[in-house]
């Protein structure tokens, strides 16, 4: 019996992957792309839920600094699908709101203005924030030994300075407490977003659930020849000769190269029992996850003329306003989605607690939901939506070539140089598309430059 014989065999249609196969396909290579699941987009997925008759996703966004996701999206033909905002809006249960726009000066004054004037500050904090970016306005540190609750007491920043900005940038985009956030990622956050240019701050929404969103993705896969099996599970994983045995539920194939594009539990389970990874294995150990809870709200009418939010001084971090945000008729209702990020202590409370709680805190900011009728409501909790990015982690953090011939890691929790986000996961995929190419004597380059410097940054800090 012939078994199906590829280039390269990727596991996972994740963004890592996805990205793999793609820089992999687009190079001429034969890809077979193998996932459990029934959908694609690993963590940044969406499914039909059984009784909202709705699809739910973990809102995930993105940056105008994501390059490679950006550029990924626009070979897919999807960068359309994505709904870019220039303003940030911080709101306070009082009603105040802050808002956070470029402005006409360069580049790293572009947002002083509106920094300036931020009622959600007063000039003590003010001080404190600018004495602490100017830590970063050169880059961030390249070592990560750091937390970064032991930089906001280096620096004295203010408690209201880490409530209302600190904490919901940091958190929101890290997703775990100061102390197991190094200071390297805090920083690189605040650099590329905040102070080196206008456009690395942009906020970016898929217009679509994301799992439809990524599709886009996986089709242009396929029509560069890639062929995707979903709900196919792998089982096993030998070394058979020059090649690689793929085992699933359905069968078998072989594979030149193989690219683990799993999470890091999913790697360990698949990592053959090989002596030679038994470094990987103890690097991993190191690793941990983070939670992050949604609340999914169909009210009958608006509640806020707001697309999104940063909510401040509550368990809540952010309202997505997806029926804004996908322009969806007024007749769809309301559809807001609402973010807990670094969840731990949401992951043991009921449905019913979180709701309660999560209505309480939005009617603190929209009073207009009091007079809404909710419709439904859903909760999705991903207990392993992202990996923390603790102190002293880098040194675990595995390189996308490992110690056995034709088999590489991709995965944002591999060596990219950034934290848990979906740019990490696609410049992993394509690193370990490079690093494939490489064990094949071509010195291919996949990964897309990062955003230059713009007005005054392009001399205070030039890119590395």
């Amino acid at each position: 019996m012939n078994v199906p014989h590829f280039d390269v065999a990727v596991v996972g249609a994740g963004l890592a992957g996805l990205a793999a196969a793609e820089s992999l396909a687009s190079a001429g290579a034969k890809v077979l792309i193998l996932e459990r699941k029934p959908f694609v987009g690993g963590r940044a997925y969406s499914y039909d839920h059984p009784s909202l008759n709705e699809q739910i996703d973990c809102q995930h966004a993105l940056l105008g600094c994501c390059t490679n996701l950006v550029d990924l999206c626009t070979k897919a033909g999807s960068a359309d699908r994505i709904r870019w905002y220039d303003e940030l809006i911080f709101l306070e249960t009082n009603g105040t709101r802050t808002r956070l726009k470029p402005g006409s000066l360069p580049a790293p004054l572009h947002t002083s203005f509106d920094f300036l004037r931020a009622p959600m500050l007063n000039m003590s904090d003010k001080i404190a924030i600018a004495r602490g970016l100017m830590e970063f306005l050169h880059g961030y540190p390249q070592t990560d030994e750091e937390s970064f609750s032991t930089w906001l007491k280096r620096t004295k920043q203010t408690e209201r300075a880490i409530r209302h900005l600190w904490e919901p940038v940091i958190v929101g985009a890290l997703n775990d407490s100061f102390e197991n956030c190094s200071t390297k990622y805090a920083g690189q956050v605040f650099h590329e977003s905040f102070l080196k240019s206008a456009q690395g701050g942009r906020l970016g929404i898929p217009t679509l659930p994301l799992s439809q969103f990524y599709s886009y993705v996986a089709e242009h896969c396929v029509r560069l020849g890639s062929e995707l099996r979903l709900s196919q599970s792998v089982t096993g994983l030998a070394r058979a000769g020059d090649s690689w045995r793929i085992s699933t539920g359905e069968g078998d194939f072989t594979a030149h190269n193989v690219v683990l594009a799993t999470n890091f539990h999913q790697t360990l389970q698949l990592l053959p029992a090989d002596v030679a990874f038994d470094g990987l294995r103890a690097g991993i150990s190191h690793f941990r996850n983070a939670p992050i809870t949604t609340v999914h709200l169909w009210f009958d009418r608006e509640i806020t003329e707001l697309d999104h939010a940063v909510l401040l001084d509550t368990g809540i971090q952010w309202i997505f306003n997806k029926s804004r945000i996908r322009r969806l008729p007024a007749e769809h209702g309301s559809y807001c989605e609402l973010v807990i990020s670094a969840s731990f202590a949401q992951l043991h409370a009921t449905r019913e607690a979180i709701l309660s709680s999560a209505l309480n805190e939005l009617t603190m900011f929209f009073p207009s939901v009091r007079q809404a009728k909710l419709l439904k409501s859903g909760l999705l909790k991903e207990a392993r939506a992202t990996f923390s990015a603790t102190p002293g982690l880098d040194a675990f953090r595995p390189s996308q070539a490992t110690v056995c011939p034709g088999l590489f890691l991709a995965g944002d929790w591999t060596a990219t140089r950034w934290p848990s986000t979906m740019e990490g996961a696609v410049r992993s995929g394509r690193l370990a598309a490079e690093a494939v190419t490489a064990s094949a004597g071509m010195q291919q380059k996949f990964l897309s430059p990062d955003l230059p410097s713009a007005g005054w940054m392009r001399w205070i800090a030039p890119v590395r």
